[in-house]
C-alpha cells in the first residue's frame, strides 16, 4: 500500500515539473520582428525576460519589473519591454518568496534575462540571471513572445 502511495506522489511530481503550461501569446509578426534584435530608441533599453528550461513544464510563475506584473512564463516563451536606463528591479514568483535581481541598464543596449525553474519541496522555484547577448538571443530563437498582462 505504502509502495503504491509513494509511486502514486512521484507520479504527480513528475507531471508538474515536466507537464505543458500555456499562456497567452502575441502575434507571429510581433514576434519576428522583436527577434531581429534591433537597438532600442536613443533613451531607451531594450529588455528581453525569457524562459527554457526543462524541469517545471507543467509550471507558470509570474514575472514582474519594478514591481509591476509583466504576466506569467511558461516553458519556451518570452517577454519584451522598452525601460528607461538605470536601476530596475526584475522579479520572480518562487516556491516561498519573489526573487528579485537588480539590472543597471544604459540606453541603446538590449538586455536579455534568463528565467529557470528549480526543483522545490512543493512546488517548483523559479531564478533570473542576466545572460550575455549572444546566449540570450541564441536561446530567444526557440521562444515565442507572450501576450503582457
Amino acid at each position: 500500500m505504502h509502495a503504491r502511495i509513494k509511486l502514486f506522489a512521484a507520479a504527480v511530481g513528475f507531471a508538474i515539473l515536466t507537464g505543458c503550461a500555456s499562456v497567452p501569446m502575441e502575434s507571429p509578426q510581433a514576434d519576428a520582428a522583436l527577434k531581429t534584435f534591433a537597438s532600442p530608441p536613443a533613451d531607451q533599453a531594450g529588455l528581453y525576460i525569457y524562459r527554457d528550461s526543462f524541469a517545471g513544464q507543467g509550471l507558470k510563475k509570474t514575472v514582474t519589473l519594478d514591481g509591476k506584473t509583466i504576466g506569467e512564463t511558461a516553458n519556451r516563451v518570452y517577454f519584451h519591454r522598452l525601460i528607461t536606463p538605470g536601476l530596475h528591479k526584475i522579479g520572480t514568483e518562487s516556491e516561498f518568496s519573489d526573487n528579485v535581481i537588480d539590472l543597471v541598464a544604459a540606453a541603446g543596449k538590449n538586455y536579455y534575462v534568463r528565467q529557470s525553474i528549480k526543483v522545490g519541496v512543493f512546488v517548483g522555484g523559479a531564478k533570473l540571471e542576466i545572460v550575455p547577448e549572444d546566449i540570450g538571443q541564441a536561446h530567444l530563437q526557440k521562444c515565442t513572445l507572450a501576450a503582457s498582462q
